[in-house]
C-alpha cells in the first residue's frame, strides 16, 4: 500500500508533537496525514484520548494506518478494543509508555497504565530503544508479543523523539516506507 492510498493519523503522546518532532514533519510531508488532536496534550485520560482514535478512525474515508508515539501508543491500545477486525490496516508504534512513565510523564492518569495485554485487531510494528526512559526494552518486547507487533529494536535512542536528536528521524521514515509496503489494501478495504 502506497502512503497515499491510506489515511495516516498521527497519535502524539503527551504534550504533543512540536514543529520538530518526526510525526509534525511527517504531517507536512505525507499529504493523507494528519493529527488525532486531542482536548487536553498535558493531561493525558484514557477514555477521551481512546475515543478521539476511534472517531477519527470512523470519519476516515480511505485505509486507516495508525502512527502512535509514546502516551499516543498508550492511547491507540486502549482504543484497539472498541476497533472492528477491518477499521485499522496497520499500526507504527514508536516508543511505548510503560509503567515506569505513570512515574515520570507529568499528567498521565494512572487509567493508562496497565496497558492491555491482548493482541491488537490489525498488522503492526513496535519500535522501542534500548535507553527509552518510559520502558524498557524488556518491557516493550513483551508488549509487542502480546500484541503481535513486530518488534524492532532501535539501539541507544532515547525516548526517539527531539529531544533524543530524532526530530527529522529518516531512518523511522524509510522503515514506515517499508510498514507501508507490507500492508494488502485488499486486507484492509
Amino acid at each position: 500500500m502506497k502512503s497515499s492510498d491510506a489515511d495516516i493519523l498521527i497519535i502524539p503522546g503527551w504534550s504533543g508533537s512540536g514543529p520538530d518532532h518526526w510525526q509534525s514533519r511527517w504531517v507536512a510531508k505525507l499529504s493523507t496525514a494528519r493529527v488525532v488532536e486531542q482536548e487536553d496534550w498535558y493531561k493525558p485520560e484514557r477514555d477521551a484520548w481512546a475515543n478521539r482514535i476511534v472517531a477519527a478512525v470512523r470519519a476516515a474515508t480511505k485505509p486507516v494506518v495508525l502512527v502512535a508515539h509514546s502516551a499516543g501508543v498508550s492511547a491507540v491500545v486502549h482504543a484497539a478494543g472498541q476497533l472492528k477486525p477491518g477499521e485499522v490496516a496497520g499500526g507504527f508504534l514508536v516508543a511505548p509508555a510503560s509503567e515506569r512513565a505513570k512515574r515520570a510523564i507529568p499528567g498521565m492518569a494512572s487509567d493508562f497504565i496497565p496497558l492491555p495485554r491482548q493482541p491488537l485487531p490489525f498488522p503492526s510494528v513496535l519500535i522501542a530503544s534500548a535507553n527509552d526512559s518510559y520502558c524498557t526494552p524488556d518491557e516493550a518486547r513483551a508488549l509487542a508479543e502480546a500484541w503481535g507487533a513486530e518488534f524492532v529494536d532501535a539501539g541507544d535512542s532515547g525516548h526517539l523523539n527531539t529531544e533524543s536528536g530524532h526530530g527529522p528521524w529518516p531512518d523511522g521514515l524509510l522503515r514506515f516506507a517499508g510498514f507501508m509496503r507490507s500492508l494488502s489494501p485488499i486486507a484492509s478495504a
